[in-house]
């Protein structure tokens, strides 16, 4: 077997595609949508590189076409649960053995198969199955991930090159193990490169994994199980279920062999999980590694020197890109009344540019919520603004679902600084903006750092660097991810790891060395080259007369 140190590929964030009328790759994602769309598909579950099916079928809809059906995937319960980890576990020691060289090469691999053969049916399949448009498709589904992968080659280089330093006679060095076990990957709908990282970071650093992503992104999911398997990836690595969340509790939280979860979803969930890991606890053979990304209630704060035209294409970006369906969304905003007027009436008229519709008409912005549950809440909350002495709904708030869940981009004016819609988790495209008064900006600071029990993602704008500084010291335990003149949201991997703290999960920065250290077991040896043969130290020898 071959041996040395080898250089990983220097890895660059995949280019985005524009998709302007015309362009080849417009016309080849139009082509794979009228495919994906003339079919109607089952999909199984993968368990030990095999096909498994199951006696109940799923429907799936797209969420801006309920009446059409795009396929069936094959709905499990707990007997396929302890299947896949009997897989992984039978799996683990020869992935753990494998060269980390050839680790890489199957990820890399992967992501050349995202930035190119595959590239039109990811986008298209997560267009269709989760409501994006073109182009919020393409930023996630292809760039994100091909980036995920590939940077995180490098982070895994970067790992197994973090050793100690030896003294004379003795040679120090540090061994990355892979964790005792399996690793659970519980994954969202909102993005496709978040579904395909969860159960992928850990399998990089020779775990194994059982995956169960949301019902609402089985379809795309089943496409990036497919490039995994292009890309080489062995049987029983990752085992891919469509489970409901209690029947893979159950099954996976009492097992003794669970050694760790990698999450994105909401904080109630994620809460829930970690205190039946605390009440199993005593279940397992080593402390399971918990790695979450959960809610937030992200916010923009603007002081009166800020540049109205940029703060209003923030808000108009932040709030309503994918519907406002980002963990790092912009949900409340912050704006002096001295440059109120002048902002609402640039953010208006870009509000009223904004076409709603199926993401199959490239020119809608706007696409469908991303279930009935999601509408019927967001709807109960824009009713009640309209209700509510303390609010006002300025824009939009029109929402229809006899077609598919749509929901027409909504600014609610909060005339209370703690109005349940600045405080509240929504997940869709409603905002809140409170405007305060000048003379109180730092009282409306330490609003902004306690009204949330998040602290994901959050923006300043001003052009005053004084104030700049003095509102991100103010800020520092508000947001994870901290953005100063621009919208709270498109962390790039490789260039702003992202992750939050306080309830919005335990930043551990998805795409980083800081992530992937939590999916290995560190070893450190110590070879002495030539040892002691005498028990005694130069202390204890008698002093000379």
């Amino acid at each position: 077997m071959s041996k040395g140190f080898f250089n990983v590929p220097i890895p660059q964030n995949e280019p985005i595609k524009s998709y302007r009328p015309g362009s080849s790759e417009r016309m080849e994602l139009k082509s794979m949508i009228d495919d994906l769309c003339s079919k109607v598909v089952e999909l199984p579950m993968f368990i030990g590189g095999k096909e498994v099916t199951s006696t109940r079928k799923t429907a799936i809809h797209p969420p801006h076409d309920i009446h059409h059906l795009l396929g069936y995937f094959y709905q499990g319960d707990e007997s396929h649960v302890t299947l896949a980890i009997d897989a992984a576990l039978e799996a683990r020691s020869a992935w753990a053995e494998l060269g980390w060289q050839h680790r890489a090469s199957i990820f890399l691999k992967a992501a050349d198969l995202l930035a190119g053969p595959y590239r039109a049916k990811l986008n298209a399949a997560t267009m269709l199955g989760q409501s994006k448009n073109a182009f919020q498709a393409e930023i996630d589904a292809a760039c994100e991930l091909a980036d995920f992968y590939r940077f995180g080659v490098k982070c895994m280089t970067q790992i197994y090159e973090m050793q100690p330093e030896s003294n004379p006679g003795m040679w120090n060095y540090n061994e990355y193990r892979p964790l005792e076990g399996f690793v659970f990957a519980l994954t969202p709908f909102n993005f496709t490169s978040i579904a395909g990282n969860l159960p992928v970071a850990p399998v990089m650093m020779g775990n194994v994994c059982v995956w169960k992503p949301a019902k609402t992104a089985v379809y795309s999911a089943a496409v990036i199980m497919e490039i995994l398997r292009e890309a080489g990836l062995p049987d029983g690595v990752i085992n891919l279920v469509y489970v409901s969340g209690p029947a893979a509790g159950k099954i996976i939280f009492s097992h003794p062999d669970f050694a760790g979860i990698h999450f994105t979803g909401s904080t109630g969930v994620f809460q829930d999980i970690w205190k039946n890991i605390g009440e199993n606890i005593f279940r397992y053979k080593s402390y399971p590694r918990i790695v979450g990304e959960t809610g937030g209630k992200d916010f923009i704060f603007a002081d009166p020197t800020a540049n109205t035209q940029a703060l209003a294409t923030a808000i108009v970006r932040g709030a309503f890109e994918y519907q406002g369906q980002k963990c790092s969304a912009a949900s409340r905003v912050y704006i002096p009344i001295s440059i109120w007027e002048k902002t609402w009436e640039s953010a208006v008229l870009q509000l009223q540019r904004m076409k709603m519709g199926p993401p199959e008409d490239f020119t809608s912005f706007i696409n469908a919520v991303i279930d009935e549950t999601s509408f019927d809440k967001l709807k109960g909350f824009i009713d009640r603004a309209r209700a509510d002495e303390d609010s006002e709904v300025i824009y939009g708030g029109n929402c229809d679902k006899s077609i598919g869940y749509f929901i027409q981009p909504t600014v609610i004016l909060a005339k209370k600084a703690d109005y349940i819609t600045m405080k509240e988790e929504l997940f869709g495209p409603v905002v809140t903006i409170y405007v305060y008064p000048d003379e109180r900006l730092e009282e409306t600071l330490t609003l902004v750092d306690n009204t949330s029990a998040y602290a994901l993602t959050g923006a300043i704008f001003s052009q005053n660097r004084y104030s700049i500084e003095r509102m991100a010291k103010r800020l520092s335990n508000a947001a994870g991810n901290f953005y100063i003149n621009d919208k709270p949201t498109g962390a790039v991997v490789g260039q702003q790891p992202f992750g939050g703290a306080r309830g919005s999960g335990t930043n551990d920065k998805a795409g980083s060395v800081f992530n992937m250290l939590r999916w290995v077991s560190i070893r450190t040896v110590k070879e002495t080259f030539v040892p002691a043969t005498d028990f005694m130290y130069p202390n204890f020898l008698p002093d000379i007369d």
